[in-house]
């Protein structure tokens, strides 16, 4: 008999043939099975006692009990062998995952020495493998339209340029997807804390306009407080938020990415989608960034599926956003409360972020209290607003409103902010000797905004003296080849811008005795 069982299919073919005493050459080139398995099967079906018929009349399995044709696996369940192996899988394939230069070869070793009369090391090995197999099977999960949204961060950040330090930004990417119809949201975060996440929550509701029933991540430590496979404990912050939202939290099981394959899948497409898109675009500013993202994330979403003739947007939209539990008439907002005492540069500081906000400079030694969420600070005083910020997270930075400073700083930061195209405008007005003069006096300094000092001074003499004598002193100091502003105030306090210059003609040497010429030179 061959090594390898028939299947019940070609057992019963055999059977059908001999019933019609057809020989068992003819049945080999019919089934293609070999003429000796055909005898060994037909000695089996003759020791039953039955007919041929009456076998066919019995089903596979009392065909199979029968004839004794017990499967290899059968008969390996009970080999001491295997159940020697099996007691000892955990431990095998717990050492292949977490021992660093473990290898199957090295664990065969070990269990030969071990258990001598165990499988060779083929067999181990095809075991292992077998069992492993078995244990990384796939549920494929029915998801019900706007019952549960699945959120979770991308394992690889995205970047945008910060043009005052030079410095590469890295942002962690949040996303959210509703696994009925693969409508999802992306947002690259200044951090990935909770406040940040609670934002994001925010962001992700607003955008598929509504709330589903439940909302799952995995045990990331802004989400649980206390991981547990049966009862995890959420973090309180995140506990009011679902509150409010009317919405209830879930936590995957602990090291179980499969329980939010949803999620982990989207994960993949905005790499694909998203991100190689983005790959070699530079921006400047979180917000640049994030209109990227929302552009490439709204083109995915109007692609409609493989294989398929409608797209996520058209199955959301159709079939899930009317199910979607309505938006709160506002959305969460995390509250924080501070006092500060203003700062002789009229200025508080919060902690949090050490970033600075300007107040009223009339506020200076006063003690203001701050009021501050994930998009605004308001501070008060004297349950007064007076004044009101767009927050920033940038680190020893400071957030200035032009009509806190007092007058003589106001005028110092509009110099300050003055480029060469403003002062080329005003020369211009002037005349074209002033524009020339002041054009060179740029030029003449390697970094341009060492110049811009000398501008500053060249206007101020502009409004002292107007444009004509300002026009005239260009004119003289053009002849020169030092372009300052000290060459200009010098004409003009001297008065020589209004002296007459004068068509200077050839100089001649005058002729005189004393005074001897080439002939002098000359030797005979």
């Amino acid at each position: 008999m061959a090594n390898k069982l028939l299947s019940m299919n070609k057992i019963r073919q055999i059977l059908i043939f001999l019933d019609q005493g057809v020989s068992q050459r003819k049945i080999e080139k019919e089934v293609r099975v070999n003429r000796r398995t055909i005898a060994s099967y037909l000695e089996k079906f003759r020791s039953t006692g039955l007919t041929f018929n009456g076998l066919l009349k019995l089903s596979d399995r009392d065909i199979d009990e029968i004839l004794g044709l017990v499967k290899e696996e059968v008969m390996e369940d009970a080999d001491p062998r295997r159940v020697h192996f099996l007691e000892h899988l955990e431990y095998h394939n717990q050492q292949l995952a977490s021992k660093e230069g473990v290898t199957r070869l090295l664990l065969w070793e070990e269990y030969i020495t071990n258990y001598p009369e165990g499988f060779q090391y083929s067999r181990f090995c095809d075991l292992l493998q077998e069992h492993n197999r078995a244990s990384k099977a796939v549920m494929h999960f029915e998801h019900k339209p706007a019952e549960m949204m699945q959120v979770d961060f991308a394992g690889t950040p995205l970047h945008y340029l910060d043009t005052s330090t030079g410095e590469l930004v890295s942002c962690p990417v949040f996303l959210a997807i509703l696994p009925f119809s693969g409508y999802g949201y992306v947002e690259a975060l200044v951090d990935a804390k909770l406040p940040q996440v609670v934002s994001a929550l925010n962001k992700a509701l607003i955008y598929i306009g509504g709330v589903p029933k439940g909302v799952k991540s995995d045990n990331m430590r802004q989400w649980v407080s206390k991981s547990s496979k049966y009862e995890p404990v959420f973090t309180e912050m995140l506990e009011q938020w679902a509150n409010h939202n009317k919405i209830a939290l879930f936590a995957a099981r602990p090291y179980k990415p499969k329980d939010k394959p949803s999620v982990e899948n989207f994960v993949r497409i905005a790499y694909m989608r998203i991100y190689a898109k983005l790959r070699n675009q530079t921006f400047y500013s979180l917000k640049e960034l994030n209109a990227a993202i929302m552009i490439k994330l709204n083109e995915h979403h109007q692609l409609s599926f493989q294989r398929k003739s409608f797209s996520r947007y058209e199955l959301f939209h159709n079939n899930e956003s009317a199910l979607l539990q309505p938006l709160p008439e506002s959305h969460f907002v995390i509250q924080h409360y501070t006092r500060a005492k203003v700062q002789k540069n009229y200025h508080v500081v919060i902690g949090e972020d050490w970033h600075y906000y300007s107040v009223p400079f009339r506020y200076i030694g006063k003690e203001v209290r701050i009021s501050y969420c994930m998009d605004s600070v308001e501070i008060f005083h004297n349950c007064t607003r007076i004044a009101i910020h767009v927050r920033s997270f940038r680190k020893h930075h400071f957030t200035t409103v032009r009509e806190h400073m007092p007058e003589a700083h106001q005028s110092f930061s509009d110099e300050k902010g003055w480029d060469p195209e403003y002062y080329l405008k005003q020369a211009e007005r002037a005349g074209q000797n002033t524009y020339d003069f002041i054009q060179k006096l740029m030029q003449s300094n390697p970094v341009i905004h060492q110049s811009y000092a000398g501008c500053a001074g060249l206007m101020r003499l502009l409004k002292a003296y107007g444009a004509a004598r300002m026009e005239a002193a260009c004119k003289r100091g053009l002849t020169g080849h030092r372009f300052k502003y000290t060459v200009i105030k010098n004409i003009l306090d001297n008065n020589m811008d209004m002296v007459e210059e004068t068509e200077q003609k050839e100089y001649r040497t005058p002729l005189h005795q004393n005074v001897r010429g080439a002939e002098a030179y000359k030797t005979n």
